[in-house]
């Protein structure tokens, strides 16, 4: 039987289409089975017969939401594992630290225990009025304990005020007038200076001064140019060099060029004030008139609640009014020394000071301690199939501050 041309070409050309068709459907249908495998919900329920290439079709049609490129990627890459990952397996672990600022430490109770910071309770000076009408001043209940307390921690720790106080820097190898001259400069100097700095201009006055040297008449001929380079170290040295010239010359005027023994005539020299008038009749003249009220003890003895005043010289006035008059030369250096070494004005050694454990001192201030809690995160991840596993760690920390 004869057939046409146009009959065998239309034959070869179905054959041909009925192969392309069953190699697409086959690897259409081994993609879908991947894709399936790997979590597609909506492939799962028409797997059941993957030989039929319709139904395979038919499963790629049901899933209008995904992409056959995205299924084709998932299968490729799934494929290179050879196998299907199991969940990951999380074992968590929470390790605390506590850390103690080191700006802060801890004070030992007796037993070598930690000691428990808690303030004390204030006990102010009291006003009394006898029976007569008089007004009698009661000085605050506990004052001997503290000042006892601070005279010990004063003698284990040596303070810049110790060995470069105003009282301890004139030469020793001049005239008693010329030391009371340098000590009255010193006390000028140190007004908002530090002990080491001032102790170090002083040093320079000392060496570098030309002939006479440190005096009265060298510190009248020296030029003011001069005068301000050897004392630039020290805060306000342009008005410091001013008053220093002008003093010289009211000494010699006013004064037989001797400095002043009195207070009214100390505190009429510019540039010194009371505190500075009742330290110098002190050290250089070795008369107890009054307080020396700098901001040491100012701020101390507020702290301590002795009292509650705003001003140095309310100060001194509250602490003449009870404080024994043997006390009133000491009390200076003694507090001036505790404030360079414990009671600092910012960052309190609370943690070092006896009157905190003996709940002695009102202000007293709890070191911070830092805890950090570590929590870290073991995932285990098992390979069905190679039975190998890739383990990682993670690690979270938390920082918290809190006070003991």
């Amino acid at each position: 039987m004869k057939t046409s041309r146009l009959a065998r070409e239309a034959a070869s050309i179905g054959k041909t289409s009925e192969l392309v068709t069953r190699r697409q459907t086959r690897s259409f249908a081994t993609t879908l089975n991947a894709f399936s495998a790997n979590g597609a919900a909506a492939f799962a329920a028409k797997q059941e017969d993957t030989d039929d290439d319709s139904s395979s079709l038919s499963s790629l049609s049901s899933a209008g939401a995904c992409d056959i490129e995205d299924v084709a990627g998932t299968s490729s890459a799934r494929k290179r594992k050879r196998g299907i990952a199991t969940p990951a397996t999380t074992v968590t672990t929470v390790e605390t630290t506590t850390k103690i600022s080191p700006r802060k430490s801890v004070i030992k109770a007796e037993d070598g225990s930690p000691a428990k910071i808690k303030k004390g309770r204030k006990q102010p000076a009291k006003k009394v009025v006898n029976e007569s009408g008089e007004v009698a001043i009661h000085p605050p209940a506990n004052w001997e304990i503290i000042y006892e307390a601070v005279q010990e921690m004063r003698k284990k720790v040596l303070a810049p005020v110790d060995t470069m106080g105003c009282e301890s820097l004139a030469e020793d190898t001049r005239s008693p007038r010329d030391k009371r001259f340098q000590t009255l400069i010193a006390l000028m100097l140190s007004s908002q200076t530090k002990d080491t700095t001032n102790a170090v201009a002083m040093a320079r006055l000392q060496n570098e001064l030309p002939p006479p040297g440190f005096t009265l008449e060298g510190i009248l001929a020296v030029d003011p140019v001069r005068l301000n380079e050897l004392i630039y170290a020290v805060g306000f040295h342009n008005n410091k060099t001013r008053y220093i010239k002008a003093t010289a010359q009211i000494l010699v005027d006013k004064f037989n060029s001797e400095i002043p023994d009195t207070i009214e005539g100390l505190i009429s020299l510019p540039g010194v004030g009371p505190k500075m008038a009742y330290l110098c009749m002190s050290a250089a003249w070795g008369r107890d008139e009054g307080i020396g009220v700098d901001v040491h003890v100012h701020r101390i003895t507020n702290l301590w609640g002795w009292h509650k005043t705003r001003q140095p010289e309310e100060t001194r006035a509250a602490l003449e009014a009870w404080l024994p008059r043997e006390k009133w030369h000491e009390i200076n250096h003694l507090l001036v020394g505790f404030g360079q070494t414990i009671c600092l004005p910012v960052g309190r050694k609370c943690g070092e000071c006896t009157l905190s454990t003996r709940r002695l001192c009102p202000g007293a201030v709890a070191p911070k301690t830092t805890v950090v809690k570590k929590k870290k995160r073991k995932i285990e991840e098992v390979v069905e199939g190679s039975g190998e596993g890739v383990k990682a760690e993670a690690e979270d920390v938390l920082v918290k501050n809190e006070e003991v």
